[in-house]
């Protein structure tokens, strides 16, 4: 998606080289209309399967499945949370999930209200490094007796390996923008968001 990865360059910063900071438009300041496009570029790849609902993590996948849910004609957007209120009195679906970039682990739950077996299910997030929240949430599906769909990111850090990962599990991969190294402050994108 050439519209984000022009976003990325004006308005992202790369930190190191494996961190690019783009809080100003996704995960801390909120650019809805431009999420507006990501979503209508996200339902223009996933054109051909039928969604039931959308997956994402809190908090930054929230936005970005709220605003891709119209473009497939409103599915229920489910988030798994990383801690368990006390509300979550019923059963639920639990998985780890290492976060590099924060160095912590979180558990992941999904209330088993709200993912059904038969279901076609979206994972979306916003970034994808090593791929370990959406390989957590892919087990959560697979424990409901769902079906994934497809995984749809955001932003992926190519070098970091986490499609090959989730491929290699069977999972179909639409990642907007692939960012195949990061260096001297630059950002250098790759060729395999293919369907441009």
């Amino acid at each position: 998606m050439e519209a984000l990865k022009e976003k990325i360059r004006t308005d992202g910063v790369a930190i190191g080289k494996d961190i690019v900071k783009v809080d100003g438009f996704l995960n801390h300041q909120i650019d809805v209309k431009f999420l507006n496009e990501i979503g209508q570029e996200f339902a223009r790849r996933f054109a051909d399967v039928k969604i039931d609902r959308i997956l994402t993590v809190e908090a930054s996948g929230i936005a970005i499945a709220a605003c891709t849910a119209p473009h497939f004609g409103y599915p229920p957007v489910v988030f798994a949370k990383k801690a368990a209120p006390n509300t979550m009195v019923e059963g639920f679906y639990e998985e780890e999930a290492r976060s590099f970039t924060k160095g912590t682990v979180s558990k992941l739950r999904v209330s088993k209200r709200f993912l059904h077996p038969g279901e076609q299910v979206l994972i979306l997030d916003d970034f994808l490094a090593y791929g370990e929240a959406s390989q957590a949430l892919v087990e959560i599906v697979r424990k409901a007796g769902a079906e994934v769909a497809g995984i749809g990111i955001v932003i992926e850090k190519g070098f970091q390996g986490g499609s090959d990962k989730l491929r290699a599990r069977g999972c179909r991969v639409e990642s907007l923008a692939v960012i195949e190294k990061i260096e001297d402050g630059q950002i250098t994108f790759g060729g395999e968001d293919a369907g441009e």
